[in-house]
């Protein structure tokens, strides 16, 4: 056994306090950053108990089932296996999120791609129906948050993996909005060619990790979270070039595609929409950190005119 095995594997009497505290030591040992807020999400998770009761309650002691099941937890996450996997929770646009290996974990940036989806979504809000596209859904989150906001949306929600669209369903109707949204398997624009639907607005958090970068990625994020909705390629552009050289055969004049981004991305990704001749001057939105993270471009009128975009952010 490895020396955080050994760790695991030794008999201490638990109170709840006790408890954590161990949990922490373990993930230290294992050199894992967070073990304060890892160990309390795990120890929370195994006694179903919110943070405040954890605190409240540290005399207690746990039952001989629920201290084995606190090892188990510590064990896997000490093998790098994701606290969300673990819990098979996330929380995204302050919504509980139901997450599996099979989809890329919801982060945090992420939720400035739904805002500013959501500020285009509202140019259309005299219609009856804005009809959104969202390519390479997921766990769902980007839908089931634009569902949420915008009552009027209808959404098509299309993935590679039928596995992820079976995650994306069940958060579609823990949060009730399964209704609103069509889920089609399939890759990119194929599941809705055939029908030759057309769209207000496409949004997408596609793969944009370089291929020769995945290796250098936490351990966290390579061994365990879906290659497929990471790797973007050997220059990581290979699904932005296909979104956008496409994109406009299934958008209305004056729809924008709506595209998170790579920090470093911003400038090759506005190239590609100007090169197309389709699209508006692209529009680029900077996180919280600074960081350029959002960009779009709306479809151009037949007559070359450019409609009115949203500036900067």
């Amino acid at each position: 056994m490895t020396a955080v095995e050994t760790a695991i594997a030794q008999e201490i009497p638990f109170s709840i306090r006790g408890a954590l505290l161990w949990g922490v030591q373990v993930l230290r040992q294992a050199g894992l950053e967070n073990s304060r807020l890892d160990a309390e999400v795990l120890l929370r998770h195994t006694l179903d108990m919110e943070k405040e009761q954890l605190y409240m309650n540290g005399d207690a002691p746990i039952s001989a089932g629920q201290e084995a099941k606190f090892r188990e937890l510590l064990l896997r996450r000490s093998r790098r296996e994701p606290v969300v996997y673990i819990t098979g929770h996330k929380e995204f646009w302050s919504l509980d999120f139901f997450v599996t290996p099979a989809v890329l974990i919801p982060r945090p940036e992420t939720e400035l791609l739904v805002e500013v989806a959501l500020q285009y979504a509202r140019q259309f809000a005299s219609r009856s129906s804005v009809k959104v596209l969202d390519i390479g859904t997921g766990s769902g989150a980007i839908s089931v948050c634009l569902a949420k906001e915008q009552p009027t949306a209808a959404i098509v929600a299309v993935d590679i993996s039928p596995v992820a669209l079976d995650v994306a369903r069940v958060n579609a109707r823990r949060h009730g909005v399964v209704d609103r949204i069509r889920f089609l398997p399939g890759d990119l624009f194929a599941p809705v060619k055939a029908v030759a639907e057309t769209f207000d607005l496409i949004v997408s958090n596609p793969p944009y990790i370089r291929s020769g970068e995945l290796p250098r990625l936490a351990p966290d994020i390579h061994r365990w979270e879906p290659t497929i909705a990471l790797d973007g390629g050997p220059d990581g552009f290979d699904t932005y070039r296909r979104i956008i050289e496409e994109g406009h055969k299934y958008l209305v004049t004056g729809g924008p595609i709506v595209l998170e981004i790579g920090a470093d991305m911003a400038p090759d990704v506005a190239d590609l929409f100007s090169r197309t001749g389709c699209y508006g001057p692209a529009s680029v939105y900077q996180d919280y950190a600074g960081k350029d993270r959002v960009i779009a471009a709306v479809k151009l009128s037949t007559s070359g005119a450019a409609p009115t975009s949203i500036s900067r952010g």
